[in-house]
């Protein structure tokens, strides 16, 4: 692979894993105040997260990279811009949910980043069929996720405000 390609795939991987650190960073002092929200029977276990999210990181990754590579085109540069626009939207919801424990704020973002996943999608569908397809499971685990938000708006909807694992023994 040319090195201007190593590029492009380090640099769609690193933006991808900055929007995961961003969210590794707001969940990490919230453990007890997420346990503490009714949830859905429905919701996964707290240790499923982890691996979904590095497979969904790593196609988004793949699909960007397979767009990319496409000839340059106003299809392909709006594809690409729709696929920025999801990871911004996809990291703003963890420090909504988690850092500002703001899960109404998060239902709307998520609502925008489902959305931008879709529009990416399509505008990938016209320059790269696979890369298109790429986004599917992460489209249905974004739709899961809003679910699961939605089922923590509902039921908490007047949650009692618990400190932050990291400030608790103060």
């Amino acid at each position: 692979m040319k090195p201007r390609r190593w590029l492009a795939l380090l640099g769609f991987g690193g933006a991808c894993a900055a929007a995961a650190l961003v969210g590794a960073y707001a969940n990490a002092g919230s453990k007890r105040w997420y346990r503490s929200l009714s949830k859905a029977p429905f919701n996964p276990p707290d240790w499923l997260f982890a691996p979904v999210w590095t497979g969904l990181y790593a196609l988004m990754t793949a699909s960007a990279y397979r767009v990319w590579r496409s000839p340059a085109s106003q299809a392909r540069t709006r594809a690409l811009r729709w696929w920025g626009a999801q990871l911004v939207a996809n990291a703003a919801w963890s420090p909504l949910f988690f850092g500002a424990r703001r899960p109404r704020a998060a239902l709307l973002d998520i609502g925008v980043l489902v959305a931008a996943i879709a529009r990416y999608t399509g505008a990938a569908a016209a320059v790269d069929r696979p890369a298109a397809w790429m986004m599917a499971p992460y489209g249905a685990w974004a739709g899961f996720a809003a679910l699961l938000n939605e089922e923590i708006v509902r039921r908490n909807r007047h949650p009692t405000p618990i400190r932050d694992d990291t400030h608790a023994h103060r």
